[in-house]
C-alpha cells in the first residue's frame, strides 16, 4: 500500500517530550504550491503523533486546533510532542511540526474524560441524505493540482454548488508506510479538503484570479469517528475585506460526529 509519509525514528526526551522524524512521500504534495505539503495529510500525521503520546484508556481527543505558520516544506521534518496541561479528566497536549529550521504547524489537542452519557445524548446536526456508496463520483476536485488530490476519491450530492454542498471523500493510502492507520487519523487526514470542495470562485489554480488558503484548521468532535469515508457538509463565505471562512459539519457513515472551521486569507493570485 502506498503512503503519505515514511517514519525514521522516535526519540523520547528526558523532559517528557518526544521527537519523531519523518519524510513526506509524493502523495503528500500540496495544491497551492508544488513545493509544499498539503495540510490534509499534515493534519493526519500530527493526529497520529498526538494519538500515540501517553494515551489514556478513559480519555480521547475531542478537539484539535492547528495553526499554519507558513509554507509546509515538501522536505524532511520532525514532530515534537509534549503535554502542556496534564490532568485526570482534562489534558492539553501539543505537537509541533518543524522543517528546514523553523516551525510549520502548531497542533494542540484537548483530551477529555469519557463516560456513559447515552441517557441524555442528543444531536441537532442532521444525518446525511445518502450513504456515499449511493452517490456518483465527483471529479471536480481534480481541478486542483498536487499528488494528494490525486490520491483521494470523492462522491457528491447532486445539489453541491459554489459556496455550499456535501461531498464524501476517502483514500486507499496509509498515513505512515508499514503502519496501520486508525480511523481517527484516516478521517482527520482529509478534513482540510473542506476548503476546496465548494469554492465560491471556481475550481483549479489555472482559472483563478484570487487565492484563498486557510491559515488554520479547527476540528471539534462530540464522538470518535469510524470507518474510511469522511462526509464534508461545507459552507464557504467570503467577507468584503479579504478574509473568509469555510465551515463544515463532519460525518462518517454512522452520522455527524463533529465540525470544522478554517479561516481564509483572500488575496490576488500571484502573476
Amino acid at each position: 500500500m502506498s503512503a503519505y509519509y515514511t517514519f525514521s525514528r522516535r526519540e523520547p526526551q528526558a523532559d517528557g517530550t518526544c521527537i519523531a522524524y519523518y519524510q513526506p512521500t509524493k502523495n503528500a504534495q500540496g495544491a497551492w504550491n508544488e513545493h509544499e505539503q498539503h495540510m490534509a495529510p499534515a493534519t493526519g500525521i500530527l493526529t497520529h503523533e498526538l494519538s500515540q503520546f501517553t494515551p489514556q484508556t478513559d480519555m480521547r481527543i475531542a478537539r484539535i486546533s492547528l495553526d499554519i505558520l507558513g509554507l509546509i516544506p515538501f522536505d524532511d521534518f520532525t514532530i515534537t510532542t509534549r503535554c502542556i496541561r496534564p490532568g485526570k479528566t482534562i489534558e492539553l497536549i501539543e505537537a509541533v511540526m518543524t522543517s528546514r529550521g523553523r516551525d510549520c504547524i502548531v497542533a494542540r489537542a484537548w483530551r477529555l474524560l469519557t463516560q456513559d452519557t447515552s441517557a441524555i445524548a442528543g444531536l441537532e446536526d442532521a444525518e446525511a441524505l445518502h450513504h456515499p456508496e449511493e452517490l456518483s463520483v465527483w471529479e471536480g476536485i481534480k481541478g486542483w493540482p498536487g499528488k494528494f488530490i490525486e490520491s483521494v476519491h470523492l462522491v457528491s450530492e447532486t445539489d453541491r454548488r459554489a459556496g455550499k454542498g456535501m461531498v464524501w471523500i476517502t483514500n486507499e493510502t496509509a498515513m505512515v508506510a508499514g503502519e496501520p492507520t486508525t480511523d481517527l487519523v484516516k478521517l482527520l487526514g482529509m478534513v482540510d479538503t473542506a476548503n476546496g470542495v465548494v469554492p465560491r470562485i471556481g475550481m483549479g489554480l489555472s482559472k483563478l484570479e484570487w487565492m484563498f488558503p486557510n491559515t488554520d484548521l479547527q476540528i471539534h468532535m462530540h464522538r470518535s469517528p469510524k470507518g474510511h469515508w469522511l462526509g464534508i457538509e461545507a459552507v464557504q463565505q467570503f467577507g468584503a475585506d479579504g478574509i473568509g471562512l469555510t465551515s463544515a459539519v463532519l460525518h462518517d457513515v454512522h452520522g455527524p460526529f463533529g465540525r470544522s472551521e478554517q479561516i481564509l486569507t483572500i488575496r490576488p493570485m500571484p502573476k
